[in-house]
């Protein structure tokens, strides 16, 4: 609520204390619209669609930041609308600083309506969104925390997406708003289930006019992740990292949607009563080597994650990382996998990933030279 609705509020307040009256009689609270129905959403929990008359849908997100998605030629009810940004479609300019949702555009054939990106071209790992930034179909503008505002206004900007990390930069949010775009901050990193972060497709799909699509997509995937989650246990035990430049070891943090990735497909992941020692919203931390040593000497299956310090291909070249590493059963074992460099961008890779990890602490990628996000270092 804004500092001039607040301010009108308490006038409000006011008066009917002078006057007796209650604040529903004075504000017409009985007369706001009803939701006729609501989005059916099965893992998401980060935010609501609500459905009005006339196709009008309130989105919440995290309980706080309300959206009135208006379809094209439609007046938006009043009483709504003083409490939401109205988002009047067609929205056919958006400035997509989340990376992660680009993909569900992608596979929704929505790129047409992201005409801007905070990702360089040669950051994309995605073939179809790389092209479209070095043809200039989507453009750089600039990183999240320093975007060309010049450039955002000339190309109609009528929505701006951020990732969470748009709150280290809360300036540029208000920046952005005071030009007049609205800024939905997108929450779906704060899925605990892999599947709520995918489901996220289903809002995208509302904004672009592709509802029925997305919702077609998702009961899609969710069907081939069933066929997956047996409910059964490998009993194998599996350490996800990578090793940063100062010779830390990033890990996961237990609830995180990677190990419960892993769980699902039936693997143990090896941290998951790892206790961290400083809350926060990152969904990694560092470990000293040794302790990782402690914690992963004897995994099952070792998964480098490529993403950060970029992929690897042999064992070798995992050893440069620290010579201690070679203690590791997985590694003496040959069972050291190495994810692709897509893995995190492809956020409708979901049910593939799943499937590539029950592949491996099964047994059943043994023979095989790479899956679809993961290859084995040889």
């Amino acid at each position: 609520m804004g500092r001039r609705k607040i301010l009108l509020a308490g006038v409000v307040a006011g008066m009917c204390l002078l006057t007796g009256c209650s604040r529903s009689q004075t504000a017409g609270a009985g007369d706001a619209p009803q939701p006729t129905g609501s989005m059916k959403l099965d893992y998401a929990s980060q935010f609501t669609v609500d459905d009005y008359e006339n196709g009008c849908s309130l989105v919440t997100i995290a309980g706080e930041d309300r959206f009135l998605v208006v379809p094209e030629g439609v007046e938006p009810p009043e009483e709504l609308a003083e409490t939401a940004t109205v988002l009047q479609q067609p929205i056919r300019h958006i400035y997509l600083a989340a990376s992660s949702a680009m993909d569900l555009f992608r596979e929704l054939e929505a790129l047409d309506s992201v005409t801007m990106t905070s990702t360089t071209a040669v950051n994309w790992s995605i073939p179809e969104i790389k092209t479209a930034v070095e043809q200039e179909e989507i453009l750089y503008v600039g990183k999240y925390s320093a975007p060309d505002y010049e450039v955002v206004l000339d190309e109609g900007c009528d929505l701006c997406v951020e990732s969470t990390m748009i709150y280290h930069s809360p300036e540029v949010k208000e920046q952005l708003e005071t030009l007049g775009i609205p800024v939905l901050v997108e929450r779906s990193s704060y899925e605990p289930h892999p599947l709520g972060r995918m489901e996220w497709i289903k809002l995208y799909g509302l904004l672009t006019g592709k509802r029925e699509e997305a919702e077609a997509f998702f009961d899609a995937q969710e069907e081939q992740v069933g066929k997956v989650l047996t409910g059964e246990h490998t009993g194998k035990t599996v350490s996800f990292f990578y090793i940063t430049q100062n010779g830390y070891v990033n890990v996961r943090k237990p609830g995180d949607y990677i190990s419960k990735m892993i769980e699902l497909a039936g693997g143990t992941y090896m941290f998951h009563d790892l206790v961290p020692e400083e809350e926060n919203a990152l969904s990694t931390m560092n470990l000293q080597m040794e302790a990782f040593f402690a914690g992963s000497r004897d995994a099952d299956v070792l998964i480098y994650n490529s993403t950060v310090e970029g992929e690897l291909d042999t064992l070798d070249q995992l050893m440069e990382k620290s010579p201690l590493l070679g203690q590791f059963r997985a590694v003496q074992e040959g069972n050291v996998w190495c994810t692709e460099q897509n893995m995190f961008q492809q956020t409708t890779g979901v049910s593939a990933m799943i499937s590539d990890l029950h592949a491996v602490v099964s047994g059943e990628a043994d023979g095989k030279d790479q899956l679809t996000f993961l290859h084995r270092l040889r």
